[in-house]
């Protein structure tokens, strides 16, 4: 009875996917040290729109002891390569922005370098990139384990019915100790010390923690509502605020990628699932209107329509504290930003993994929440940039949204890497934040940021031998895609979608 009365009380106010991965999380992680409570209730929804994520999802699912065909299956998932980008820097452009790299690094210097020097040449970065090629033929076969292989040199991520994974999630939690309790939250209650002490239900019941995880969504209903923490805004960076999204049925081959087609005000999602295809339009409402949003939504569609479309209004930005005294926030608590690189999922990833690294059996003190809320705002700031670029660089004038994002006044943090990239070629480095070096380098590139010079080493190979370099990296990735089976093949023989209610 002692052990149990010192184990922290952990309240996770809310479900889908942020309140779900929370628990599980901490349960699969931290169980032995936490008493771990979620409530939620059925009568509100969830969000539930973000159906493509990132790689780093693959390795949460294995850390908490998921089987990945089993997950995959559940969730009538299908494998995501990257994006591929339409119409962003010019009308007619497209490209993908790859999990993987580009060429291999000589002595230190970059592939891109050498591109640059005899890019007449060598002709689409895109060439010389493992999953854009797989993505382009429409295969899939799991990356090598032998760093030597070419084939090593991807990742690979979900594309997924994020309706699914919350319950999915839940049973896991639950076998580990997790308690549900139903109930809508109708306020929280403070102590002396201005600590978060308990939520009152509509049913009367009280509950008490120790620490609260705010998985309330854009409401955040202990991180605002009761802590008034606030919210930076950075709508004038990301002025889309409002997405109208609907699923339809398939129409060709199951693709291993996700699209991001640039529309008037905005851009438009397209992400093939087993059973359907997710599709959606995110713009800004100073731009167009929900009317003009929905009908251009709705005649894109290629195939049938299954449901309704719904409008989601947000604030892109976050808030000024993700951990305020004894509150955690995190999913949309926390903050939004709009899904153009799948980053949502990855920011609750990041917030649980953080906390994991965190909590101790004490109170915890100013220092310990101060780090969490910085490496959180890099998180958020990081991904910020990398959103921006998208949208600003381009040489779009052809409407007034793409006009005005062109000429945006960006945040400096992004003036500098650009400018940077621009001179030398030369992708700012940082030890923390989700894109690296590949990631800058497909949307520079892909939208037509050019670097002026590069690295002087990459002038060292006679020009036939790197012009034939060339033109063998290309023959090994097409005979690596070749050998492949395509995507849906794969999914075919490894995790096919299990059909409820199956006779």
């Amino acid at each position: 009875m002692a052990e149990a009365e010192k184990r922290k009380r952990v309240l996770v106010v809310g479900g889908g996917t942020a309140g779900w991965m929370t628990a599980a999380g901490l349960a699969s992680l931290l169980g032995q040290h936490l008493d771990i409570t979620l409530v939620e209730s059925e009568a509100i929804g969830i969000v539930g729109v973000g159906e493509a994520t990132l790689p780093h999802l693959r390795h949460f699912n294995r850390t908490i002891g998921l089987d990945e065909m089993d997950v995959m299956a559940a969730t009538r998932a299908t494998v995501k390569l990257g994006i591929e980008f339409v119409n962003w820097g010019r009308v007619g452009d497209r490209y993908i922005h790859p999990f993987g790299d580009y060429g291999v690094a000589s002595d230190g210097v970059g592939f891109h370098h050498f591109w640059r020097r005899g890019m007449e040449h060598a002709g689409d970065i895109g060439h010389y990139s493992l999953p854009v090629a797989m993505a382009a033929a429409g295969k899939f076969a799991p990356p090598s384990d032998d760093p030597r292989s070419i084939r090593s040199s991807y990742r690979w991520a979900y594309q997924f019915d994020a309706t699914t994974y919350a319950p999915y999630l839940r049973r896991h939690a639950e076998a580990r100790g997790v308690r549900r309790i139903e109930g809508e939250v109708i306020r929280a209650v403070r102590d002396e010390m201005g600590d978060v002490a308990a939520i009152h239900l509509r049913s009367g019941e009280e509950i008490q923690a120790d620490l609260f995880v705010d998985c309330s969504g854009f409401r955040g209903l202990l991180i605002e509502d009761c802590l008034h923490t606030g919210y930076e805004d950075w709508t004038h960076w990301l002025p889309c605020d409002r997405a109208v999204a609907a699923p339809c049925r398939h129409a060709g081959p199951l693709l291993p990628y996700t699209r991001a087609t640039a529309r008037d005000a905005g851009w438009q999602w397209r992400i093939p699932l087993q059973h359907r295809t997710g599709n959606g339009y995110v713009y800004s409402s100073a731009h167009t209107d929900d009317d003009t949003a929905h009908e251009q939504l709705t005649q894109s569609l290629e195939g049938e329509l299954l449901a309704d479309p719904r409008v989601l209004r947000f604030v892109t930005g976050k808030r000024r504290q993700l951990w305020n005294r004894n509150v955690v926030a995190v999913g949309l608590a926390g903050g939004f930003l709009e899904p153009l690189e799948s980053t949502s999922i990855y920011l609750i990833q990041q917030g649980i993994t953080y906390l994991v690294e965190m909590l101790s059996a004490g109170p915890t003190p100013d220092v310990v929440r101060n780090e969490y809320n910085r490496m959180m705002d890099l998180e958020f700031e990081r991904i910020r940039d990398f959103l921006v670029l998208h949208y600003h660089a381009t040489e779009r004038d052809d409407t007034e949204f793409w006009n005005d994002m062109r000429t945006l006044r960006i945040p400096t943090s992004l003036r500098e890497k650009m400018d940077l990239f621009r001179e030398r070629g030369r992708v700012q480095a940082y030890d923390h934040g989700l894109f690296l070096e590949a990631s800058w380098l497909a949307v520079y590139l892909g939208q037509r940021v050019v670097p002026q010079n590069y690295d002087q080493r990459a002038d060292e190979p006679p020009q036939g031998a790197l012009h034939q370099q060339f033109d063998q990296m290309k023959t090994f990735i097409a005979q690596a895609v070749g050998n492949m089976p395509t995507h849906q093949a794969w999914i075919d023989q490894n995790c096919p979608a299990i059909v409820e209610n199956a006779a």
